[in-house]
């Protein structure tokens, strides 16, 4: 089965097109030669995304470092953001090198990316460098295996939450990765793909219908509805195990 690819044909959604191309003109403006290529990925370039409650996730290529700007460019951005587009809640911000991206080494992580989760919307269009992609173990465990790792911060981000603001945000993210790292354990046998964390929790459960609870735990995790903390950790520490267990066991069957 060849994975399906974002249709870059179908246009953004009205309350997000204005927003990217302002994006691209103060990144023009920003980085001038030096910007080789921008990509959206996330709800928006999926044109699902809700207006004040999804963030504007945006992939900057460069052809040379900008690390000395970084800071003050990507700070800059966001504050016009905050002022001009309210309704965007967050921009989430990826660079890379031009010569990382389009690299043998990056097949599974920036050629997957680019590939299936991207829309291009401006410069050279490095999708093109990669092959169509299928549903594989290699796919899964690159974007999962650290698992162990980012279950263990946000367990502690979540501790040290001091407002319901802050314990909304990271419960709703812990929520969306435990979700789509449940699907990508079956991805050697569904042989699919899905971005929506429910969509992976459903078909999750058509292998391990024994988990029923604890999906339907992490889906009211995704809601607007703050969570007690201790219930929120409490599914890090069982079910978050259990993950990490089954992904060391599927990559020793695996490799």
């Amino acid at each position: 089965m060849i994975l399906s690819a974002i249709d870059p044909k179908q246009p953004f959604q009205s309350d997000y097109s204005q927003a990217i191309a302002e994006l691209v003109r103060f990144l023009r403006s920003g980085l001038s030669d030096n910007l080789h290529s921008v990509y959206i990925y996330g709800s928006v370039a999926r044109k699902t995304a809700t207006p004040s409650r999804s963030n504007l996730d945006v992939i900057i290529v460069t052809k040379q470092s900008f690390a000395q700007q970084r800071t003050a460019l990507l700070n800059t951005i966001k504050w016009r953001f905050q002022k001009d587009y309210p309704h965007i809640t967050e921009l989430n911000f990826k660079t890379a090198l031009v010569n990382e991206v389009a690299s043998l080494e990056s097949i599974f992580s920036w050629g997957f990316m680019l590939r299936h989760c991207a829309v291009c919307v401006y410069g050279e269009n490095l999708s093109e460098c990669f092959g169509d992609y299928e549903p594989s173990w290699e796919i899964a465990k690159h974007w999962n295996m650290d698992v162990e790792d980012w279950l263990a911060v946000y367990r502690n981000r979540i501790a040290r939450a001091n407002d319901a603001e802050e314990l909304l945000k990271a419960q709703r993210i812990i929520a969306k990765k435990m979700l789509r790292a449940s699907y990508s354990l079956v991805i050697p046998r569904d042989r699919g793909w899905y971005d929506s964390p429910i969509e992976c929790g459903k078909h999750f459960l058509r292998y391990h219908p024994e988990m029923q609870v604890e999906i339907e735990r992490l889906v009211i995790m995704l809601s607007s509805r703050v969570i007690a903390k201790r219930s929120i950790i409490g599914m890090i520490d069982t079910f978050g195990e259990w993950l990490v267990k089954q992904y060391k066991k599927t990559e020793f069957r695996i490799g």
